[in-house]
């Protein structure tokens, strides 16, 4: 997933991510939550066409950030869903060793 993200961001650094006419779908502003939240899915399901949509609502930068607020939110409620620390959490689902 991380890879993506990069290549991605890569692919879009160089260019303005926003529309025209407000950027995001259907004409409308997008958050960058929404943005990271679509992007994060689409990348979970190998979306591509979903990935690079995602990635035109907003700027690089403020994708990045909505993907790690994502992230820190997701390992947040799965460590108190698993009353484990958070890192513990975060390392699990990265296939790491527990610390």
């Amino acid at each position: 997933m991380f890879g993506r993200l990069r290549t991605s961001f890569t692919r879009f650094a160089g260019s303005s991510h926003k529309a025209a006419d407000g950027g995001g779908r259907d004409g409308r502003s997008s958050n960058l939550f929404e943005a990271a939240a679509a992007y994060v899915s689409a990348c979970a399901e190998d979306d591509q066409e979903g990935i690079d949509e995602a990635a035109t609502w907003v700027s690089p930068e403020a994708l990045s950030f909505g993907v790690n607020e994502l992230a820190c939110r997701a390992v947040i409620a799965l460590a108190r869903e698993r009353d484990q620390s958070p890192r513990t959490v975060a390392r699990s689902l990265l296939g790491l060793p527990a610390a």
